[in-house]
């Protein structure tokens, strides 16, 4: 039985006196009978699940990650917010929600808008505060923290930083090592595999034979292939933090360092990175906590820990154990540590653009159930894009597509549209197979969780409803980020709320003429989701709109009324307008418009072309390239 940490406990009075004047001293050396701040260590890796042998995975060799496990804490409801990279380090670095700072989008900034995915000098990231309170921070070495970071926020951050660098051994460090062998590329790239796995022992190996297949892919020997990869370069990993403690037991650092292990999202397969399933966001996440620092163990060494925790919850976490002052902007709260909050119930998860490809969809997740909301219901479950369609594992799923192969588990994952909300058990039903939105009995649950999903939206003000161009526009025309600039006009949000979600053709209509543009915008993808004929109104309203005063809304108007009619000429100026527009963000809507309505792609294939050859954006090149694939049966290949 878990025996779980006394939150009210206090701990000794020098311990808190120290804590506290450390802000003041610098972390100075320690008086005798004072405790020194603790160490902290975090090493993080790329793109796994919980495939672990200390998890309860029979394949996984990872004996050193199991050994510290079993003096450690393991972690059973470690949540990343955010199902791919640069978003879920961005919440890591900030403690904060990304879809609330404008930063959920993969990739929201690029070298064509230079002010794309600004942070406000207000908001602190956690290593700034760690350096003030008498902390050595390096970083080694990725950042990806999708923003333009302009400040200096490490010691060093490179591929030699390290925590033996600092100048005064008696100085506290925050070191933090990310290594990339178990990245989806590494599974993908069979030459890349080889080379980071070749020292690997042929007794660490895993057998393809042994692997069990999960049910949403084919069972084919490349397949099985794929699959071992990726449980030897976690074999492969396993073998690096070793020597990450081995370092820290040589120099007799380990007695005073908290050390953290945790992946950054899940496997990076079809139905795990990139999507909310848990196989994309739980993530293995384990602590060990030095003796000398076990006023702050959650349990007894070697325990489980069910607590819910969420990636915005790092930086606090990190900053609490160093006795810092954790900013009033920090949305996370701290696990660890003398001054805790209640447990969490619900950690909160959102995914945005995905490199080429919107899809909005946001989450709210319990220890028992997980609610989804998605927002653009009529896309597919899996839209092409050239990162994992380019995976040889997407290969096989789709060949197995098309020979009508797949079990009832993988066609779901290849499902042309989307509910437009799931609900679902995890005590009963981890892997997510059984949607019980529709189900009578679960009716109070189900509006239970999208009140508290409602009620988190407006709370954090998301931002990710906004459209990419229209949200960086009205950056650029106020000179600051939209999380500021939104905290001055929330009057309109309940509205956006409600019409980015609602499928009542009134409510949509009377939108297309609201004075807010991101309004006007839903109203039109509204209608476009909308099973059923539209009225004649409401057709020659949305004719109208393709002379609205802003470009992306009436692009969004142009998508209603492809679906509905035949491109006029109006219609198609519009989109040729979006495909000249300075946006980039203009363009890709535009792109992926055109992507969807080969009618409407041929008129103006020329154009597209001359994009393909120019564009700044490689997003914008990979739709447009795609759809004239599509159009022409070519197979040409772009960045």
């Amino acid at each position: 039985m878990i025996l779980i940490f006394d939150m009210m406990r206090q701990p000794s009075l020098m311990f808190f006196l120290f804590f506290n004047c450390s802000l003041f001293l610098g972390c100075s050396n320690p008086t005798e009978g004072e405790k020194k701040p603790p160490n902290i260590l975090w090493i993080t890796v790329e793109d796994i699940s919980p495939d672990l042998g200390c998890y309860g995975d029979p394949l996984a060799h990872t004996p050193t990650l199991d050994a510290l496990a079993s003096k450690g804490f393991r972690y059973n409801h470690a949540i990343a917010n955010a199902p791919v990279c640069a978003p879920a380090r961005n919440a890591i670095i900030t403690g904060m929600y990304p879809s609330s700072l404008g930063t959920l989008h993969m990739r929201s900034f690029s070298n064509t808008m230079k002010s794309s995915g600004r942070i406000p000098t207000e908001i602190k990231l956690y290593p700034e505060v760690l350096r003030s309170a008498g902390y050595y921070c390096t970083n080694n070495n990725k950042e990806d923290y999708n923003f333009n970071l302009k400040r200096e926020i490490w010691d060093e951050s490179s591929k030699t930083a390290h925590w033996k660098k600092r100048p005064n051994k008696n100085t506290p460090f925050f070191s933090i090592f990310n290594l990339t062998m178990t990245h989806e590329s590494c599974i993908n790239n069979q030459e890349k595999h080889e080379r980071l796995t070749q020292d690997l022992p042929e007794h660490l190996r895993t057998v393809p034979e042994k692997i069990a297949v999960p049910p949403y892919y084919p069972d084919t020997p490349e397949v099985r292939r794929l699959l071992t990869r990726h449980y030897d370069n976690i074999a492969t990993m396993d073998a690096v933090v070793e020597k990450l403690l081995q370092e820290l037991e040589e120099s007799g650092e380990s007695k005073n360092t908290i050390v953290f292990f945790y992946s950054d999202h899940g496997t990076g397969l079809p139905r795990h990175k990139r999507w909310l399933f848990d196989t994309g966001v739980k993530v293995p996440f384990i602590v060990y906590i030095p003796e000398q620092y076990k006023e702050l163990y959650p349990a007894e060494p070697g325990s489980e820990v069910d607590q819910l925790i969420s990636f915005i919850d790092l930086a606090p976490t990190a900053i609490e154990l160093a006795g810092a002052q954790i900013p009033k902007s920090m949305q996370g709260q701290a696990f660890l540590g003398k001054n805790l909050k209640l447990e969490r119930d619900y950690v909160f998860l959102a995914r945005g653009r995905m490199d080429e490809r919107y899809d909005i969809q946001r989450g709210v997740r319990s220890k028992r159930f997980k609610y989804l909301r998605y927002y653009e219901p009529k896309k597919s479950f899996i839209q092409y894009m050239n990162t994992p369609e380019g995976g040889p594992l997407m290969t096989e799923l789709r060949k197995a597509e098309k020979e009508g192969a797949l079990k009832p588990e993988g066609q779901q994952l290849v499902a042309s549209t989307k509910p437009a909300e799931s609900l679902f058990d995890l005590s009963k039903d981890p892997m997510e197979f059984n949607d019980l939105a529709n189900d009578p009995r679960m009716k109070e649950e189900l509006a239970r969780l999208r009140a508290v999903h409602d009620q988190w939206m407006k709370q954090v003000l998301d931002v990710g409803l906004i459209p990419e161009a229209i949200m960086r526009n009205w950056e650029e025309k106020n000179d600051q980020s939209i999380y500021k600039w939104i905290r001055t006009q929330e009057d309109f949000y309940d509205e956006l709320l409600l019409i980015s979600s609602t499928a009542n053709e009134n409510i949509l209509f009377k939108g297309l003429n609201h004075p807010n543009e991101a309004i006007r915008y839903w109203a039109g993808q509204g209608l476009y989701n909308l099973d059923k004929k539209i009225k004649k109104a409401t057709i020659d309203r949305l004719n109208q709109k393709l002379n609205d005063s802003v470009i992306n809304v009436s692009i969004s108007a142009a998508r209603a009324l492809l679906k509905h009619k035949s491109p006029s000429k109006e219609l198609m100026k519009v989109l040729s307008s979006g495909l000249k527009a300075e946006n980039e963000w203009t363009r890709l809507q535009t792109a992926l418009v055109l992507d969807d309505f080969q009618n409407a792609l041929k008129v103006l294939e020329k154009q597209s072309q001359n994009l393909i050859d120019s564009d700044t954006n490689k997003y914008v090149v990979r739709v447009l390239n795609h759809g004239l694939n599509e159009l022409n049966g070519t197979s040409s290949k772009v960045r």
